[in-house]
């Protein structure tokens, strides 16, 4: 943070002159990669109950050319699009992941920069920064302080971000920029009991409830609205009463003089193999390896002859998926895929790990349920300092026979060290999207995105987004 600058001045600053030719080539590819990543997981979402519910709400208002209700064709208000398209992007906890001192799924902040990119007819090119706009901050300000530790939930940070997202795409002045952040924060403070224990339909709505305000308070603060200032270094301000004091990093594209420019931060999040909780993306890899190398050395019903099975793992991971005694026992989706023991489990008797390993029928097998009573999970301390460099699970196996058998991963498939390829992420989309929308139009899909950047109006591409089959 410069100076006696105040942050939020200086984000204000940053939103105004952040300029698209500023964006390194490899950071608009890796935008347009978290596009398509995130509309195939909104794809796969669409019949989900708390995405439902969000797109009946908002059908309940319909707008002349206001933004579209991904899969339909109706137009509602802005901030209800962000709020319902939002939950589709996020409720199979399939989307990106950033990880510092507090976690966060940085795409969130999508659905809100594509609903107001909507609205005002954005070209590609400005939906292209804004989205790495809006990345930028969000993960920078989980580098700099921890809400987790306080109680408090990390999409509070997302209302900033997606504030800053939208006042870029709808070319707010940088005075009207200012007010956006100060509305934003003042008012968007969340609990992290929506993460905690047996978790509800929430999760999936959090962010985009997050940034459905962020949109809000851009819409007001375009149309005159001031908010309380300063919203961070106040005397009842955002640090004295939800992070503690910090200092922002460096942003994207800023150098001190003589340096070269700082590395916009898309570029250090995670894309999910799996559609778990990104802790545990290597202990699913490692289960599957597991359950390869018992098959071989034991036969094909293994798992039946396994008295113990033990998953190593590091403090940030044990916290939020492997301490809480409701993740032995998941009773819905939110708490299944947030369970160190559900996804190694499953993961041992399929040979695999998707969407479906978390319906409402799986939840309630019992012999994955005795298989989950053998599962531990410990505290490996060589692997307290590798994270968030890299991920280490170690799962070790033993048999009724005595035979010891052991996996680790350290670094999953979708983390910067180990990067999906493109056609990973095309795959990805289609084995979500195809059923929903039929494999030519996912093809059409694929192709917009990719030279999204030609694109005058980011309205073109809602009627690629239409869902053919419909089962809500």
């Amino acid at each position: 943070m410069p100076g006696v600058s105040m942050l939020a001045d200086h984000l204000a600053g940053y939103t105004q002159t952040l300029c698209y030719d500023d964006l390194p080539g490899e950071v608009v590819h890796e935008v347009k990669r978290r596009i398509l990543d995130s509309l195939g997981c909104a794809f796969g979402a669409w019949g989900a109950p708390p995405c439902r519910i969000a797109r009946h709400i908002a059908q309940s208002v319909k707008v002349p050319g206001g933004a579209t209700l991904w899969g339909t064709t109706h137009k509602t208000l802005p901030d209800l699009a962000a709020f319902a398209n939002g939950a589709l992007v996020r409720y199979l906890d399939f989307n990106d992941t950033y990880l510092s001192k507090e976690p966060a799924h940085p795409s969130d902040n999508l659905a809100a920069v594509l609903a107001a990119g909507e609205t005002t007819h954005a070209s590609g090119k400005r939906v292209i920064q804004a989205i790495a706009l809006a990345y930028e901050i969000q993960c920078r300000l989980c580098d700099a302080a921890a809400l987790r530790p306080r109680g408090w939930d990390h999409v509070t940070y997302g209302s900033i971000s997606s504030a800053l997202g939208v006042a870029k795409t709808m070319k707010l002045s940088e005075a009207q920029t200012l007010q956006a952040i100060n509305l934003a924060g003042v008012a968007n403070v969340a609990l992290r009991q929506t993460r905690v224990g047996d978790m509800s339909m929430w999760k999936a709505c959090a962010f985009s409830n997050a940034a459905r305000n962020g949109v809000f308070a851009a819409l007001l603060a375009q149309r005159g609205m001031t908010g309380p200032a300063p919203i961070f270094e106040g005397e009842k301000g955002f640090m004295k009463l939800v992070s503690g004091p910090f200092e922002l990093p460096m942003l994207g594209g800023e150098n001190a003089p003589g340096d070269k420019p700082v590395p916009f931060k898309i570029l250090d999040s995670y894309i999910k193999h799996f559609p778990v909780e990104y802790h545990a993306q290597t202990a699913v890899e490692a289960a599957l390896a597991l359950r390869a190398l018992l098959i071989e050395a034991e036969g094909a019903h293994v798992t039946e002859s396994l008295t113990d099975v033990e998953i190593g793992s590091y403090d940030v991971a044990i916290e939020i998926i492997g301490r809480d005694p409701e993740k032995w026992q998941p009773v819905t989706r939110e708490t299944a895929d947030h369970s160190f023991p559900y996804c190694v489990a499953v993961a041992l008797l399929d040979g695999r790990v998707t969407p479906h390993s978390f319906d409402s029928k799986r939840l309630r097998d019992a012999a994955l349920h005795e298989l989950m009573k053998k599962i531990r999970v410990v505290t490996q301390p060589e692997f307290v300092d590798r994270y968030p460099a890299a991920m280490p699970t170690r799962i070790t196996a033993r048999t009724t026979a005595g035979n010891l058998y052991m996996k680790q991963v350290d670094v999953p498939l979708g983390h910067p060290g180990n990067s999906m390829s493109d056609g990973d992420v095309e795959d990805k989309l289609r084995r979500l999207a195809s059923r929903r929308v039929g494999r030519a139009r996912v093809d059409r899909l694929i192709d917009f995105v990719w030279k999204l950047e030609r694109e005058k109006d980011i309205g073109k591409l809602m009627p690629l987004l239409r869902v053919t089959h419909r089962d809500a």
